[in-house]
């Protein structure tokens, strides 16, 4: 691992640099995608943003994920080798140096909540003063034991009776309200994600819901608009996010995903893991068609036995494995959509990102357990991507710069999330240079 020794002298000789070293902080922008299959890192320059909305990676790399398991890091050596192999291979296309890394991840019982504020004003136009007096009555609400906060997201702001306002600097009124959407995840999993960061030598940076980023790289701004579900469909778990009037509303997650399904079929063919899963994306289906009892398929023994035959079985037995273990997922997401608070749009689609969702049938599936239209999603911003690169696997790393270059503002930094700074106080414009100055520093460096 000389490439790692070489991140080491670097990141040591980076931290002696201190202050003088922040200040010109590179302007590279790198999201790891961590999951249970696979580890992908996307590499954008910050110049690479174009006026009409697209973006241009400047390096892809990707390596089958060690160490992680439904969603959460089992072994710590393996999983920070792989976010380093991934790193280096981005590097290697993109021709820069990558110091910090947001990591995508759908782990962590991943769950959201919604509160509400309300502060009085005088009689003049709404200031940023104000709307920080509101974010701050919001997050005194905020009380979440055990858990971290990685997002906060206006959800609408109100002004008296008006609601729906999407900025309400300049109006006139004599209350505003807001209503802020919390996303949180598990405190120990958020220490252990940095923690195997740091391992690999680079500077964790904060963490990004895996189904929030993989809607803002695959749904299309009416989608968001009109109501829509982004389903991400990953190798440890399936996660989702529920979009209305523009903005995100709620994010839930079930620790099963693909590799449950492949589980299932080396379990029930006798065959091994790594046969299990080739014969899924060879053979396998959530939907049944005709002459499967005739059509025979092979799957390698389990074992090293050199006289042991292949397995052979009909396609009709690798289908009923894997239907109701996919119908059963989606099952479960539906009614813990229904038991949330969540309202959803009575025309909102459904967009699959995600590894597990290119499965055949799964689209089929979908549409008959949530009854409303579904599609695959792709990376619709990054145009220029590989073909290796460019499906639904791929979603999460990608709306991560996405995230990054066009928004949604947030209430607070990832950086200053990733440092439990959630509470910040507004900075009076009459105070002097050096107090704007170091209130600067300390939100973004």
């Amino acid at each position: 691992m000389s490439r790692l020794d070489d991140r080491r002298a670097a990141r040591a000789q980076s931290e002696r640099g201190g202050l003088k070293k922040a200040l010109v902080r590179s302007n590279v922008i790198a999201a790891v995608d961590l999951g249970a299959s696979k580890v992908a890192c996307f590499i954008m320059k910050g110049d690479q943003s174009k006026k009409d909305g697209m973006l241009t990676t400047a390096g892809v790399g990707y390596v089958q994920s060690r160490g992680v398991r439904g969603g959460a890091v089992v072994n710590m050596d393996e999983a920070a080798q792989a976010i380093a192999l991934a790193v280096e291979r981005a590097e290697t296309v993109a021709g820069v140096s990558v110091q910090g890394v947001t990591v995508a991840t759908a782990g962590g019982q991943l769950a959201s909540c919604r509160v509400a504020a309300q502060v009085s004003l005088g009689a003049r136009p709404i200031a940023e003063n104000d709307r920080q007096r509101a974010i701050a009555a919001a997050l005194a609400q905020v009380r979440l034991p055990g858990r971290r906060v990685i997002h906060l997201l206006p959800i609408a702001w109100s002004v008296d009776s008006q609601r729906g306002v999407r900025d309400p600097i300049a109006m006139f009124g004599r209350t505003l309200g807001l209503e802020l959407l919390v996303v949180s995840i598990s405190e120990s999993v958020f220490q252990t994600l940095g923690h195997c960061v740091e391992r690999a030598h680079l500077t964790f940076e904060g963490v990004v819901a895996a189904p929030f980023a993989s809607a803002l790289a695959s749904l299309e701004d009416d989608e968001m608009e009109l109501g829509a579900i982004c389903i991400d469909m990953g190798g440890g778990s399936t996660s989702l996010s529920v979009f209305s009037g523009g903005s995100l509303v709620h994010v839930d997650s079930l620790a099963v995903g693909g590799g449950h399904v492949t589980q299932d079929v080396a379990r029930g063919l006798s065959t091994s893991i790594a046969g299990a899963e080739r014969i899924k994306t060879l053979h396998g289906s959530a939907i049944a068609s005709a002459n499967e009892d005739r059509e025979m398929i092979e799957a390698p023994p389990r074992g090293d036995d050199p006289g042991a035959g292949p397995v052979i079985a009909p396609r009709s037995l690798l289908k009923g494995i894997i239907a109701p273990r996919v119908e059963e997922t989606l099952e479960l997401l539906r009614e813990r959509l229904k038991a949330s608070s969540c309202q959803v749009e009575p025309s909102a689609g459904i967009v699959l990102t995600g590894g597990a969702s290119q499965l055949a049938g799964v689209r089929e599936v979908a549409v008959r357990v949530f009854d409303r239209p579904v599609r695959l999603g792709r990376p619709r911003r990054i145009p220029h991507l590989a073909d290796a690169a460019s499906g639904p696997a791929f979603c999460a790393a990608a709306g991560v710069l996405h995230r990054a270059a066009f928004g949604p503002r947030e209430v607070a930094l990832s950086r200053a999330l990733a440092g439990g700074r959630v509470k910040r106080e507004t900075v009076d414009p009459n105070a002097g240079v050096l107090t704007r100055a170091a209130s600067w520093l300390r939100d973004n460096l």
